[in-house]
């Protein structure tokens, strides 16, 4: 029977996860160099989890700064088989207010300051991005948040904002217009190196303010994002440990959408053109298939 090995990646606010059995912590090197922190593994009954903090204990790493080249591939090596990401954002919609939870499963990704891909010179490849989430495990998480007593939005639009600042009013609308449903900074290039991980991924995007466009509301600042924040993390830590119970005893399939198998397909570079000291590199990586 397969066994879930789910990494948790927590984000602003959520730097430890307690009450896992036999939790140790481990240091992992990667090729990308060091993650953002040590890596926490433990279990809920027969389901392995996973922690990372996003930023570092103590909040250490700006969202330009965070490894997330290191991070993906760090969980990679530690057996996992999904990517959960706990993100706080902001909301661009009226009906999805500061405390509730928005399942995003789309991306537009606005950073330019980050390494975005795990190839390049010496070993190119493409995969598809068009549907970034994995539905099952973004349903299986908004379950485990509603159960947790959160208001859960299931599917929306996370634009993804290089930062660290926060968005101007002209930006603020120019997002609305688009579309967009929650701003953030931290999801992506995560959510396009776990696809090419070939590791399913969905993230609990955490409303804890309206941006900046909201006549009637605050414009967005550090002390009232923390405010809700707090508040935010406490049922955060709950939605995972129920998420673990729920799995208790089932059996791990592969994503319906074939994630894990992604990269059958998306090698360009010819055998006889990769460059060896390329490959090395993404040894946990695409190892499955090199």
């Amino acid at each position: 029977m397969s066994k879930w090995v789910i990494g948790i990646i927590g984000g602003s606010g959520l730097y430890a996860l307690e009450g896992l059995e036999g939790a140790e912590a481990v240091t992992v090197e990667t090729p990308w160099g060091a993650p953002s922190d040590q890596l926490v593994k433990g279990r809920i009954g027969d389901v392995t989890l996973v922690f990372l903090p996003r930023h570092g204990k103590g909040h250490r790493l700006s969202p330009s700064d965070v490894p997330y080249r290191a991070n993906i591939d760090a969980l990679k090596r530690m057996g996992c088989t999904d990517v959960l990401s706990i993100s706080a954002c902001g909301s661009l919609k009226e009906a999805y207010a500061p405390g509730e939870y928005v399942m995003a499963d789309q991306f537009i990704d606005r950073t330019f300051a980050r390494q975005k891909s795990f190839f390049g010179p010496g070993m190119v490849a493409h995969v598809s991005m068009a549907d970034p989430v994995c539905s099952r495990l973004s349903g299986l998480a908004g379950d485990a948040a509603e159960a947790a007593g959160v208001t859960v939005h299931r599917g929306g639009t996370y634009l993804a904002m290089e930062g660290p600042q926060f968005s101007s009013r002209a930006e603020s609308f120019l997002y609305r217009q688009w579309g967009c449903d929650v701003i953030g900074m931290t999801n992506m290039p995560e959510a396009k190196l776990a696809r090419e991980a070939e590791l399913p991924y969905a993230t609990i995007a955490m409303v804890t303010d309206y941006d900046c466009w909201h006549d009637e509301a605050e414009a967005v600042s550090v002390t009232n994002v923390l405010e809700i924040m707090q508040q935010n993390t406490e049922r955060a830590k709950e939605a995972i440990l129920t998420l673990a119970r729920s799995l208790q005893g089932t059996s791990r399939t592969p994503s319906p959408q074939g994630i894990e198998t992604c990269l059958d397909f998306a090698m360009i570079t010819a055998p006889t053109a990769r460059d060896p000291e390329a490959l090395k590199k993404l040894d946990a990586v695409a190892g499955r298939v090199l």
